[in-house]
């Protein structure tokens, strides 16, 4: 296999994370359907809007500063090079904030995220399958392994932490599945805590630019964001209560 795989002469990052977003999108409809929502068509809409817009603020900030140099080069030098590079940890912390300051300006107190989670797994296991084949452009990629399901990208066996991260997502979609226990607002507060956590691990796995202290700064976010869960959105599993504040 030859990467990036284009696919009909479109570029598989941008095809596959558009149709991400779509898919995502109708996804969300029917869960609404499916499952209810605490809120109205236009809080939903307003509240959407300023996860968007955190997210793809997030998103971005975060991957200037996973990528220093690139950043670096780009303010100096080639400015274009600052439109590409997003990264998953980023917009997910960068919705969830901008949410919560939505929902205290418009005066919502519901827990609201449980509505995200299967829209979330679909959107980025499809935007990861465009990682996958876009290969080294991407720089999602793990690290070099002789295990015998190393993709070679163009460099020689690599661990394909792309696909790992599908399988992960799935099978934590799966666990939260299990658990109707959950309080309202559970599902998504377990699907961000269980997705930090492996970021945090599995980024080991990937080569960083600039390490501090072996971690690079999509792990100290999700480090920053399992701080801010454990201290303020426990999860209630019947075993503690949750203090009294209002997370998505």
């Amino acid at each position: 296999m030859q990467f990036p795989v284009y696919i009909m002469g479109i570029h598989p990052h941008a095809l596959f994370e558009a149709l991400g977003w779509i898919v995502a999108g109708i996804t969300m409809m029917f869960v609404r359907r499916r499952i209810g929502d605490p809120l109205s068509d236009e809080k939903r809409v307003q509240l959407a809007l300023a996860a968007l817009i955190g997210a793809v603020l997030g998103a971005k900030l975060l991957a200037f500063a996973e990528h220093p140099q690139k950043t670096w080069q780009g303010i100096v030098s080639s400015p274009a090079l600052l439109i590409g590079g997003k990264t998953i940890v980023g917009g997910l912390l960068g919705g969830m904030m901008a949410v919560e300051y939505a929902k205290k300006r418009m005066g919502i107190t519901e827990r609201t995220g449980d509505q995200w989670v299967l829209p979330l797994a679909v959107g980025m296991s499809i935007g990861r399958i465009g990682c996958f084949l876009t290969g080294l452009e991407d720089a999602t990629y793990g690290t070099p392994t002789s295990l015998p399901w190393g993709i070679d990208f163009g460099d020689g066996p690599r661990h394909p932490t792309q696909l790992y991260e599908i399988l992960f997502v799935w099978g934590l979609v799966g666990f939260i599945h299990t658990r109707p226990d959950l309080p309202q607002g559970g599902a998504f507060r377990c699907y961000m805590i269980g997705y930090l956590w492996w970021r945090l691990f599995v980024d080991w796995l990937k080569p960083a630019d600039a390490p501090i202290l072996t971690l690079s700064a999509i792990q100290i976010a999700c480090i920053a964001g399992l701080f801010w869960y454990h201290r303020y959105g426990t999860i209630e599993l019947n075993l503690q209560s949750s203090p009294a504040f209002s997370e998505e």
